[in-house]
């Protein structure tokens, strides 16, 4: 059962009339009392209400009503009619808990397309993991990563749009590959976009494409991404380093689901599932004004924060004989052995590149290393050390050290016991320190 809460008779009569058609069973109200008598005593599979009542232009009545119906049924999505004009309303909506928003004049397809999206994830939620999800490239057993493919799992078959949030190398990417291979539109384009790449001045041509002449140097037609994607899925990546005016011509598309190529008048509808991820935190860049809100609310209906590596050190000997396998194969050479020592090893790593590292690092020490074996020394070899510390952190913190001891004998006129003091050290320990990094006597007398 469908509730429709609306005082327009119109839009009620309407709204029944398209649902019916789609064989949803729909109750109307014409006011929030109404609506909240019906929610009191039966469970709706779905809201779909208006914000603003003759009684109130502010939205603030439907705000309230907003509340109240998740008070006395909190699992039922809500699913919010607004103007363009008071897309602010919509956003405070979502916070106050509401599934979903459109604007009005709203496509009928649109809507139908938001009510099938948040039904099928409604009733997901009762439905236990099958076996036929592809997760293929997905490897691990971290009770987390478990837990976001379930939630991928449900979500895939559905158009709901999917923030993928991760710091560089958690594999955002494979994740939104994995939604898009278990979607009903695994048998059309899958397009990955980063945005940090494109410069705002090429966004719209990048995005939408554009006809020849639309701007100089446009010497031929150009196909968009969005076109590219059609029916199929586009992957925003990087999403969080987009820049606001951008973000607004973003969410339009989004929002409304049609663009225009530049230099063309005509209107193209965008019948494409959106994925995007960032490694950025989004929460305090709302904050401080470079990512807007409406946007992050209308991306994010279904949010997994993938985590970093050096969090499931378990999965470390899973990964390393993924790559290893897949190294080995690209070599054509014989699977080698990995020992204690060097497993060890690559599970002290803090991997600040996360995966992606660890690839690379394995890719890179299979190259190098003759025979079978692979110990602990071959790896330190390519940068890897003892206590986990990466080689390019070490040379941080030595490149800081040399600087602050040069600092103090510059500070000290060149005594060498003062600027030992200084700086932590025995004089004898300051020596091999100097030697080590090529500072020279400043006062041999001291």
């Amino acid at each position: 059962m469908i509730l429709i809460v609306d005082d327009d008779h119109s839009i009620r009569l309407s709204l029944k009339l398209l649902l019916g058609r789609n064989g949803y069973e729909v109750k109307t109200v014409a006011t929030p009392t109404e609506a909240i008598d019906y929610v009191r005593n039966s469970r709706p599979d779905l809201v779909v209400m208006d914000m603003n009542y003759s009684s109130s232009t502010s939205g603030v009545e439907g705000i309230i009503l907003l509340k109240q119906i998740k008070v006395f049924q909190p699992d039922v999505p809500v699913i919010l009619i607004t103007a363009w004009g008071n897309i602010p309303l919509a956003v405070e909506g979502m916070r106050a808990g509401a599934f979903d928003f459109i604007t009005k004049p709203w496509d009928n397809a649109i809507l139908l397309e938001h009510i099938a999206t948040a039904l099928s994830l409604a009733k997901s939620e009762d439905t236990p993991p099958s076996t036929s999800f592809d997760r293929s490239n997905i490897i691990g057993r971290d009770p987390v990563l478990l837990s976001i493919l379930d939630t991928i799992e449900r979500v895939a078959p559905t158009d709901a749009p999917v923030l993928i949030m991760g710091e560089n190398g958690t594999g955002k990417e494979l994740i939104a590959e994995a939604i898009h291979k278990n979607s009903k539109r695994r048998g059309e384009a899958f397009v990955k976009v980063n945005l940090g790449g494109i410069p705002q001045s090429l966004f719209e041509s990048e995005m939408f494409g554009h006809r020849k002449g639309a701007f100089t140097g446009a010497i031929a037609d150009r196909v968009g991404r969005f076109a590219k994607a059609e029916k199929g899925t586009i992957f925003l990546d990087e999403i969080g380093d987009l820049d606001l005016n951008s973000q607004v011509k973003l969410l339009r598309v989004l929002q409304e689901h049609t663009y225009e190529p530049l230099g063309d008048s005509r209107t193209r509808r965008a019948d494409v599932r959106i994925i995007c991820a960032t490694n950025a935190d989004l929460a305090e860049r709302m904050d401080n004004g470079t990512f807007r809100e409406d946007l992050f609310y209308r991306i994010n209906l279904i949010t997994v924060t993938l985590p970093a590596l050096r969090e499931r050190r378990a999965d470390v000997p899973l990964l390393v004989e993924h790559f290893l396998r897949k190294s080995c194969k690209s070599l054509d050479r014989q699977m080698p052995e990995v020992t204690e020592a060097a497993m060890e090893l690559l599970k002290r790593q803090q991997w600040p590149g996360n995966i992606r590292q660890l690839a690379n690092i394995i890719e890179r020490t299979l190259l190098v290393t003759p025979g079978n074996c692979l110990d602990a020394v071959h790896f330190q070899a390519q940068g890897l050390l003892p206590d986990g510390v990466s080689a390019d952190k070490l040379r941080k913190i030595e490149s800081a050290e040399k600087v602050a001891i040069e600092n103090a004998l510059i500070t000290t006129g060149g005594n060498v016991s003062r600027a030992a003091s200084i700086v932590g050290l025995t004089r004898q320990a300051l020596y091999r320190r100097m030697a080590k990094y090529g500072i020279k006597m400043y006062d041999s007398k001291s």
